[in-house]
């Protein structure tokens, strides 16, 4: 299971820091990333890290604004928020699978954390 958590609302410039436990049957193997999904649009990549933490990838659309790490021994990922502006208001889902951008390549999915940003 993964459990995300650290969404709300931020005006926009702000940042804000998402957080994501897995437990269970989720191995700290496995990549680990963002999607969000904004309301009336399909699920987007936002960024991703392999199970080592060397190789991290974003979209373009968040790419010198937010930055993915993971702390193994703590079985998280994290998503620090800079700069935010409106366009990044979604619902941000934490995800654990292959080393991609791509929705099919990810089997296991948080519930989501809501993240609000005002302009």
């Amino acid at each position: 299971q993964l459990q995300a958590s650290g969404g709300g609302l931020v005006q926009a410039g702000g940042s804000l820091r998402l957080s994501c436990a897995a437990s269970g049957r989720t191995p700290n193997t496995y990549a680990m990333g963002w999607f969000r999904q904004a309301p009336g649009k399909e699920r987007e990549f936002v960024a991703t890290i392999n199970w080592s933490g060397a190789n991290t990838y974003y979209g373009d659309h968040v790419k010198g604004r937010f930055k993915i790490s993971r702390d193994n021994n703590k079985n998280a990922v994290y998503l620090q928020m800079d700069k935010l502006e409106s366009e990044d208001t979604a619902v941000y889902y934490c995800v654990a699978g292959s080393l991609g951008v791509h929705v099919f390549e990810y089997p296991y999915w948080g519930q989501g954390t809501l993240v609000t940003v005002s302009s």
